[in-house]
């Protein structure tokens, strides 16, 4: 079963269950088949997005509990519409008091049941964590936090226990077996008669004596309270990237895998969801593995489903792409979530002439790389060596025991497997291979090979010990079976988060020829794409993955689709933007801010300009400028080079938001603020055109079209959490099936969907299974489309679409053309056939047409 188009939905305590229920008809009449649901497993109170699990087995009670859910499921299936569910299987959140998987370990230690369940060395290298956890959940310095009385025991007498609890907030339950002293210590007979005064006459930290007592009750638990800075260096634990509060899972292992997916699967097998998305399918310790075993267990529960829902699950991933890998057809999944269309799409938007012109001006502005993967390597190496410095020596160490295993590499020093581990992570151009240590497949080949050849490049001396790990991660050379696999898995279950880390959340936020290029699954180094190798893209997927998701807005976007497509219009008149530009961002420089956080700025503020938003609108400028200066901090922390999260430059972040709002709200930025709306004025109407060609490709070619809530109306989000601000429901239903709506207000957009939607119904087959053909467009406008045709059986969709809109829209003043604008451009068919597109598109930017052949 593979869904028409899915509708993505972010649930949290503001949107439940209940609130989705009653839109069922707006999203069936829109041509919806499928709700794609956030996580809905119990989630930390308060979660936004649901990805911080702390019970998978359950449903959130925060969005209504499983009731609420069946209500929902039974409200979407009256209109016909299914369910695909989003999983986490890679982490759970901890600290705090909500985990109980997680407090069962720090209880209990490596004799806990749920020992195996996270990813724990229990025997690491620095002798004062063997058998212990590291707890890196301080503010500050253990001494300092433990003399300033943040610190305290409190008994638990329903669960049995005693816990130090940190800040009210954090818990940590100490050792069963040290109950008994904290016992005959405050003369309590039992943990009910434990109460906070006996606690605090012997365990307070501001006291002395009492301190001592209480440092040295800490020293005997299974788990070592550390300041929250020291978890790179220190940390003995995989955690999700590097947030301490999200713990990864061992999902390898029958017992943990039983437990995340017991709620999944339950719900597929009563017919309540039609399939799962994976969550960060990367960070697993063997991806192909899991999503074959995830399989499996979907197909065992298939014949429980009700007799009219017994359909073949719908299975796909979240895998980032990178420049010339291609998703392995042997994991059994019908595609991923759609991030490589997303980067396509966008590429082919772009003119090429802007990228020489664009990077120069980058480079002359900031001081910074005019090419990417100057800034990639840069980036690669500061995250690796600052934030994962303790899992590098994890993964050195496992890769020196698999040395020592065998005669030909013993000689090979620790020391020397760690800088070989770290030049070939900084190497790579991938998220990670996918070898288990004793297999591989062939399609890591070419791509590892390159990141060996980078390596070798840059660390010449070590080469015989890259070329050792490469032969490990390729399924081959000496050495211990069982610790070549550990050490491959540690390696891999690193290389994924640096890549995520160091191009998603740094680079991304240094690199600024055009931002329209930075974004999740987005290859910057590549600004452009022609029109037959976007299509040949696009065929090629749609033959080995016809399931694939088609997106191009999500709950992690940077900034928003048509935010993006408004960008790329730049890119058609980058002389013109250089030449307004450079004037803005002097002006911002001469306020104290850094050239490249100006123009990364003023990008934003272009981009995301609502329409209907004037220089001279006191409150929308107001509101305008608050959410782009949060969107300033986090860039600019996220950049880690004025700021970061974890040192903050509160004072630098002051200037550029003064000079922000001074740009936007105040009197003194009335003459930019005026230079910058015009501007904005004259290209709104070419970058609308882009956000509808953009939209109606994602529902034309092979593949799932996903729409992200709300973007059926224009998208000019920023990055999270602006870009799961609440969606305007009510306004959706009303707008839809209206007429002569003014483009400002996102109506063509929603009618040009709605209505590809429903040739999508009228002919399924054709949609899901036709090939996918160029056409070659002649005449004076030929090098501004994109034509292709579809066909299956006797039924054929033909399609043209408008790239370049700099001018053509401007003639209308709308995202539409005059149709002699056209001219003389026609679409060459079979034989000597045409079409002329002056009246095939008239004064469309996107046309499509469904005929019998």
């Amino acid at each position: 079963m593979i869904p028409r188009a899915t509708y993505r939905v972010q649930f949290h305590a503001g949107f439940t269950f209940a609130d989705a229920a009653p839109l069922a008809d707006y999203w069936a009449d829109l041509g919806i088949s499928h709700l794609y649901a956030s996580p809905i497993a119990t989630a930390r109170k308060g979660s936004t997005h649901g990805y911080d699990v702390v019970d998978p087995s359950t449903i959130n009670p925060h969005l209504g509990g499983e009731q609420a859910f069946r209500d929902m499921a039974a409200a979407l299936r009256a209109r016909g519409l299914g369910i695909i569910l989003d999983i986490v299987p890679n982490h759970v959140a901890v600290g705090g008091e909500e985990n109980g998987w997680w407090l069962d370990v720090l209880e209990n230690g490596p004799a806990s049941r749920y020992a195996r369940f996270f990813d724990i060395d229990w025997e690491p290298e620095d002798a004062s964590l063997r058998g212990k956890v590291l707890a890196p959940f301080l503010g500050a310095p253990y001494a300092e936090v433990l003399r300033s009385g943040d610190l305290q025991l409190e008994a638990e007498p329903d669960l049995g226990r005693i816990s130090l609890v940190a800040y009210g907030a954090h818990r940590f339950p100490i050792r069963p077996e040290d109950h008994a002293e904290v016992l005959a210590r405050t003369g309590a007979a039992d943990l009910r008669s434990l109460s906070r005064d006996k606690i605090d006459a012997h365990y307070d930290g501001a006291n002395d004596a009492a301190r001592e007592r209480l440092h040295a009750l800490i020293e005997k638990q299974h788990w070592r309270l550390a300041w929250w800075r020291s978890a790179g260096d220190a940390i003995n634990w995989r955690r999700f990237f590097d947030i301490t509060e999200l713990a990864g899972l061992r999902i390898e292992e029958p017992e943990v895998f039983d437990a995340v997916h017991a709620l999944p699967l339950r719900l597929y097998a009563e017919g309540l969801i039609d399939g799962v998305r994976v969550d960060h399918v990367d960070g697993l310790a063997d991806p192909a593995g899991y999503c074959r075993r995830l399989r499996a267990a979907l197909e065992e529960r298939r014949a429980e489903r009700p007799a009219d829902r017994q359909n073949r699950a719908y299975l796909i991933v979240e895998k980032i792409l990178g420049a010339g890998e291609a998703l392995s057809s042997d994991w059994e999944v019908d595609g991923t979530t759609g991030y490589e269309f997303m980067n396509e799409v966008s590429a082919v938007l772009h003119a090429p002439e802007g990228a020489e012109p664009l990077a120069d001006f980058w480079a002359r502005i900031s001081g910074r790389p005019a090419d990417f993967q100057s800034e990639e390597h840069i980036a690669r190496q500061e995250i690796l060596h600052r934030g994962f410095a303790g899992q590098l020596d994890t993964v050195a160490a496992t890769l020196h025991r698999a040395g020592q295993s065998a005669l030909e590499t013993r000689d090979f020093g620790l020391a020397a497997f760690r800088r070989a581990a770290a030049a070939l992570v900084e190497s790579f151009s991938v998220y990670r291979t996918y070898g288990t240590g004793q297999t591989a497949p062939t399609a890591d080949a070419p791509l590892l090979q390159i990141a060996v050849d980078k390596a070798i490049a840059a660390a010449p001396l070590d080469e015989a010990v890259i070329r050792l790990i490469a032969a490990w991660l390729a399924g081959q050379g000496p050495g211990d079976t069982a610790l070549r696999a550990d050490a491959v898995r540690r390696f891999q279950q690193l290389s994924a988060p640096i890549a995520a880390k160091s191009v998603e959340d740094t680079a991304f936020y240094r690199y600024g020829r055009l931002l329209s290029r930075n974004d999740v699954g987005f290859d910057p180094a590549r600004f452009s794409e022609t029109p037959r190798a976007f299509l040949t893209l696009c065929r090629e997927r749609g033959e080995c993955f016809p399931g694939a998701m088609l997106t191009t807005a999500t709950h992690d976007h940077k900034r928003g689709e048509d935010v993006r497509a408004r960008l790329s219009v730049l890119s058609e008149i980058a002389p013109d933007w250089i030449d307004r530009a450079e004037p803005w961002v002097h002006e911002a420089a001469a306020a104290g801010v850094d050239p490249a956080d100006a123009l990364f700025v003023l990008q934003m503020i272009v981009g995301a300009w609502p329409l209907d938003l004037t220089a001279d609108d006191a409150e929308g400028l107001s509101q305008f400028a608050e959410r782009v200066a949060a969107w300033q901090i986090k860039a600019l922390r996220e950049g880690k080079l004025r700021s970061s999260w974890a040192v903050p430059d509160e004072t630098y972040e002051g200037v550029c938001t003064t000079h922000l709002h001074g740009l936007l709200t105040e009197p003194q930025g009335a003459a930019t603020r005026e230079q910058i709306a015009a501007f904005v004025q004259d290209i709104a109407p070419a970058g609308a055109a882009k956000g509808l060609v953009q939209a109606g490709l994602r529902l034309t070619l092979p593949g799932v079209p996903d729409l992200y809530q709300g973007c059926e109306f224009w998208d000019f989000s920023l990055v999270d959490p602006d870009n799961r601000r609440p969606v305007d429901y009510p306004a959706r239903p009303r707008s839809l099936g209206s007429s002569g709506l003014d483009w400002r207000s996102g109506g063509p957009k929603q009618a040009l969907i709605a209505e590809l939607l429903s040739m999508r119904a009228r002919d399924p087959d054709l949609f899901a299974s036709a090939d996918l053909s160029p056409l070659e467009v002649v005449g004076a406008r030929a090098g501004s489309v994109l034509a292709f045709r579809r066909r299956h059986g006797g039924r054929v969709l033909t399609v043209a679409a408008l790239l370049r809109t700099a001018d053509a829209s401007g003639l209308t003043g709308a995202p539409a053309v005059a149709p002699e604008w056209w001219g003389d451009t026609q679409l060459r068919l079979e034989g000597a056939q045409s079409l002329r597109l002056a009246e095939f598109a008239a004064d469309r930017v996107f046309a499509a047409q469904l005929d019998a052949l």
